[in-house]
């Protein structure tokens, strides 16, 4: 056996000195942290600046035009006295119930379809993920309330089928499901992400179910609802919170931007506007916007101690 010695001319780096490598962390730290100054700067000036500002007007009498003044609870308990406050927690509460589950439907159904393999599937995927592409800007609630208006085109569809309805806009009945349509009809977010979940499923599972005799209503109900279960929760999180921050399609779907007819869009964020923009009311207004948090960490808390109970982690079964 040969040994080979090491080279007389290769040196072994000695370990730097405490003091040299903390320098050496400190320099590194103040880097870090001057890359980081610009979104520090933005978040304490834009998100935490105005959050602690509207916690303590939420406690005042503010108009925006005088210094506030220090009121206490009462735009608090002012809250549950106003009719119309009542109604923005009804209007919200159904549109939420209503749109999330439709949406969430049909985004799962559409992502069945699409994780089988067919031919112009990438074109298919396009299509439907192309609303939510656009987003809920005001030019596409322009075209929906055109679309929803007495004697256009949906309702000259509908009467062909015998349903007369005279406009969906102008209908206190009809005009919160125009709204709901409009955000199910932009369904392609949740369908990309359950269709991600939908091609982690190991094909020997359904290959075994096959096998022992499992139709198409079994293998979903026993193997891809579990499976996909956690991405099932991650969309009805982020659907319901984003459900709950309805606005810009609301105030623009109604006439005249009033969040009616009769109050029937009325949703939450819409009268929040309305008391701290057109009444001035920026106290309640603010009050108003924390109890909306209170709310939807309230329901989001209610959500992951459910997820106990349906949603099943791969670190669960081992």
């Amino acid at each position: 056996m040969t040994l080979v010695k090491e080279s007389p001319a290769v040196v072994k780096a000695s370990p730097a000195p405490p003091a040299a490598a903390r320098r050496r962390g400190r320099r590194e730290n103040l880097a870090g942290y001057l890359f980081m100054s610009p979104w520090i700067v933005g978040f304490l000036l834009l998100t935490a600046g105005p959050m602690v500002a509207s916690l303590y007007f939420a406690f005042t009498d503010y108009n925006l035009f005088s210094s506030p003044k220090w009121v206490g609870l009462d735009n608090f308990t002012r809250m549950f006295d106003d009719s119309r406050w009542q109604k923005s927690v009804e209007v919200t509460a159904k549109y939420v119930v209503i749109g999330t589950p439709l949406k969430l439907l049909l985004a799962l159904g559409v992502a069945l379809l699409l994780a089988q393999s067919r031919r112009g599937q990438a074109f298919y995927r396009a299509a439907f993920y192309a609303p939510s592409l656009i987003g809920a800007s005001v030019s596409i609630a322009l075209v929906w309330r055109a679309l929803f208006s007495d004697d256009a085109i949906v309702d000259r569809s509908l009467r062909l089928f015998g349903v007369e309805i005279g406009g969906w806009v102008g209908d206190p009945g009809w005009v919160l499901y125009c709204l709901v349509a409009l955000t199910v009809w932009q369904f392609g977010a949740p369908m990309v992400i359950f269709l991600a979940g939908l091609k982690q499923v190991p094909r020997e599972l359904y290959e075994a179910a096959e096998v022992d005799g499992a139709g198409p209503l079994r293998r979903f109900w026993y193997i891809t609802l579990p499976m996909i279960s956690p991405v099932v929760f991650f969309n009805v999180l982020l659907e319901t919170i984003h459900s709950f921050q309805i606005f810009g399609s609301a105030y623009v779907i109604s006439p005249n931007g009033n969040c009616g007819p009769a109050d029937a869009v009325l949703v939450y964020t819409c009268y929040l506007y309305q008391k701290g923009f057109d009444e001035a009311q920026m106290g309640f207004a603010s009050a108003m916007a924390w109890m909306l948090l209170l709310a939807v960490a309230l329901v989001t808390a209610v959500l992951f101690w459910s997820q106990k109970k349906w949603v099943h982690y791969e670190e669960d079964a081992r």
